[in-house]
């Protein structure tokens, strides 16, 4: 049972290799396409705009995550002062 179990570990780590080398490999090419696309966007005439769309928050959002941001920081500086 145990040299089962030691042959299906070692048949993972081998799938796991492989698995990660050729995704490497063949995300290499997107990689560069990705960068000769972006120097493109951006020329010493043009510049690159980058643009971000979402939905405003609302008022009582807004304060809502103050308060939770606010929150987080006084329980962030109370574990500080205690270790």
């Amino acid at each position: 049972m145990k040299t089962l179990l030691k042959n299906m570990e070692a048949a993972f780590v081998v799938a796991l290799g492989l698995a990660g080398s050729t995704s490497y490999l063949l995300g290499a090419d997107e990689r560069a396409s990705a960068v000769e696309a972006s120097a493109r966007i951006a020329t010493e005439s043009k510049m690159a705009v980058v643009e971000v769309t979402g939905k405003r928050m609302s008022e009582l959002e807004k304060q809502q995550s103050l308060r939770e941001e606010r929150g987080m920081t006084a329980m962030g500086e109370q574990g500080r002062t205690r270790g």
